[in-house]
C-alpha cells in the first residue's frame, strides 16, 4: 500500500509485538507527517468536543 507520490524516506513506522503463552500478536503502521497532524487534530477534536460535553452535563439547571 506504498504511495509513490510520497518518498520512503518521509514515512514514520512503529511496530508493536505481544505474545503471551500460544497467543501471538503483531501490528505494525507507517503514517506520513500529513497523517501524524492530522492524527493529532482529531484526537484534539475529540477531546475538546468531550469537555464541552462533561461541562454542559454538570452545570446547575
Amino acid at each position: 500500500m506504498s504511495n509513490p507520490m510520497i518518498p520512503e524516506g518521509d514515512r514514520q513506522t512503529a511496530v508493536a509485538e505481544f505474545e503471551a503463552g500460544p497467543i501471538r500478536a503483531r501490528a505494525e503502521v507507517s503514517v506520513t507527517p500529513a497523517g501524524l497532524l492530522a492524527f493529532g487534530a482529531l484526537v484534539s477534536g475529540v477531546l475538546l468536543s468531550t469537555a464541552a460535553v462533561v461541562w454542559a452535563a454538570r452545570r446547575r439547571r
